[in-house]
């Protein structure tokens, strides 16, 4: 009986004329269709890199919004205004040529009487158009060059404020993205409009360039990079450390060996598997992306590390990041499906006139970035290399490198003021000033910020190894302080003088911090940080001994409030 009911299952299957059976038949058909994404396509890839784009630059522009009128507003620490004066000035008192090209800002065309309310205006206009982008995921070229000039426009008037090498990479990053998008369409997939190589490989290179420039000043830089010490010493003095920096610095010291042996690892030498096919350039971008996360979790380094993770991104095709997209029909990855299928059998979408015009600023684009990329290249093979620099005021393609040395000691300048008559008097209660992220308060809390960013806070970490004659806005600062200034103590988390007259004094203390051992003294009191008074920073000033420093710099005198 066995061998009648194999043949009749036999027939069964093979009769198509038996409609009981007929989804048998179709059952094997659909499976045999390919249902995963084919490698080799960047529609969603295209998606995560602008998503990711708009999500830094939403946060650059928000602190932007927040920071910008006390940093560099009519009444700034360093007003913008008196900066443009000075270029103008400068270039013989016009707004000529050499004025755009020293220093491309829009705010050349806006009206100067109210520098407050332009800034805010750039900020604004940033953060709608990069939370739209962030929200829907698409963009096209007009929005994504809006967004660039707006942020260039800011960063060429952010004198020192504005001076960090991420400000430049976000510029970098923003420009390649501006190629990422077609013209006028708004779709997330523009039919019409694949991700081009071009930009693909501008992304790729923009990472190499990152990462390499920054293993290469390191060993090029301080000892300790040589010697595998610097992880020793890094959590600790780094700008503004968080709540884990301070326990990842009680790590062992092999611990700390092999942290900074895999930094030279990931910086030295993974960045060249991005030349080497497409499974090496995915596990470059695994790693670098791997390697980001473990910076920001480690310390508020601002948006710097998100940023690197945007061109990481490139590494990765629509295969390896449709699991970040829905399966359902008519979502996005099944649409990129239907394309791939398309094209597969030959069917492809009929060339536009726009095409071409595409593919020929794709191919300008790519001569451009070559051109530009020459004395990069120069720079990063020099033993003299420099970092964190443009060649260009529009910052299209730069130089970077992070922490080439290491400081081994914190010191910490810490504003004080006193509403003693006499700053001399041995009872003169000195009262701290604290900042909103950088260390004072022994027993305060490490922050935890990033991808925020505090710029004051990170400027005095600049000025405690410098003196305040290197620093003149420290000095403003002090004097805005004088007078309660609404504006300056926005940029502080605490006034001691708050609900009472303004100090009569202030003064700048210098100090050398280091982390509570665990189970120390300083520990067991509930303290992050044990200090020592290293010294004077600046002397007690009131703000009668200001006037004529501002004067001279052109800065309004401040009123007592």
């Amino acid at each position: 009986m066995a061998a009648p009911e194999g043949s009749l299952r036999k027939r069964k299957v093979a009769d198509p004329g038996l409609g009981l059976e007929s989804s048998p038949v179709s059952e094997p058909d659909a499976a045999a269709c390919p249902t995963r994404l084919s490698a080799g396509t960047f529609w969603l890839t295209r998606i995560v890199l602008l998503k990711a784009l708009a999500l830094v630059y939403f946060v650059a522009f928000l602190v932007a919004f927040h920071q910008n009128k006390q940093l560099i507003g009519d009444r700034g620490l360093l007003p913008c205004k008196a900066y443009l004066k000075s270029i103008q000035q400068y270039f013989h008192g016009r707004i000529s040529w050499d004025a755009w090209s020293y220093a491309p800002t829009i705010i050349w065309l806006l009206d100067w009487s109210d520098m407050n309310f332009n800034l805010d205006l750039l900020a604004v206009l940033g953060l709608g158009i990069s939370f739209f982008i962030l929200i829907t995921g698409c963009a096209n070229m007009i929005l994504m060059g809006m967004l660039w000039v707006l942020y260039l426009s800011l960063v060429n008037v952010g004198q020192v404020w504005y001076s960090f090498g991420w400000e430049s990479q976000l510029l970098e990053t923003g420009f390649l993205g501006i190629f990422l998008c077609p013209l006028w369409t708004l779709s997330r997939l523009p039919k019409y409009t694949p991700t081009s190589w071009v930009v693909l490989w501008g992304f790729r290179w923009l990472i190499f360039r990152i990462m390499l420039g920054a293993g290469l000043i390191k060993i090029r830089g301080d000892q300790c990079w040589w010697d595998l010490t610097c992880m020793d010493y890094h959590y600790e003095t780094q700008p503004v450390p968080n709540p884990l920096a301070y326990f990842l610095h009680q790590s062992p010291w092999w611990f700390h060996r092999f942290e900074t042996l895999s930094n030279h690892i990931l910086e030295l030498l993974v960045p060249f598997l991005v030349f080497l096919g497409r499974r090496l350039c995915l596990l470059h971008g695994v790693l670098q992306i791997f390697f980001q996360v473990v910076l920001i979790l480690s310390g508020n380094l601002s948006f710097l590390n998100w940023l690197t993770i945007v061109p990481s991104l490139s590494c990765f095709d629509d295969a390896t990041l449709g699991f970040l997209f829905p399966s359902g029909p008519g979502g996005l990855k099944d649409r990129v499906l239907r394309m791939q299928k398309e094209k597969a059998v030959g069917v492809e979408p009929k060339q536009r006139y726009s095409c071409l015009v595409r593919r020929v600023a794709n191919l300008m684009l790519g001569i451009l970035l070559a051109w530009l990329s020459v004395p990069v290249v120069i720079n990063l093979l020099s033993s003299k290399q420099i970092m964190n620099t443009s060649f260009s005021p529009l910052r299209i393609v730069n130089t970077y490198g992070a922490f080439g040395s290491i400081t081994k000691e914190r010191t910490e300048v810490i504003i004080q003021g006193t509403a003693s008559v006499n700053a001399s008097a041995p009872d003169a209660v000195w009262e701290d000033y604290e900042f909103k992220c950088k260390p004072g308060n022994p027993w305060r809390r490490p922050c935890l910020i990033s991808p925020y960013h505090y710029r004051l806070d990170w400027l005095m970490w600049f000025a405690a190894f410098q003196t305040y004659e290197q620093n003149e806005w420290i000095l403003h600062l002090a004097g805005k302080l004088l007078a309660n200034d609404a504006e300056a103590l926005s940029l502080l988390a605490l006034n001691p003088f708050e609900g009472r007259a303004p100090p009569r004094w202030i003064r700048g203390e210098h100090w050398r911090y280091r982390f509570s051992r665990p189970g120390g003294k300083h520990a067991s009191e509930g303290k992050w940080w044990a200090r020592k008074r290293i010294g004077p920073y600046f002397p007690p000033l009131r703000l009668e001994d200001l006037k004529d420093y501002f004067q001279a710099r052109g800065w309004p005198l401040e009123t007592p409030m």
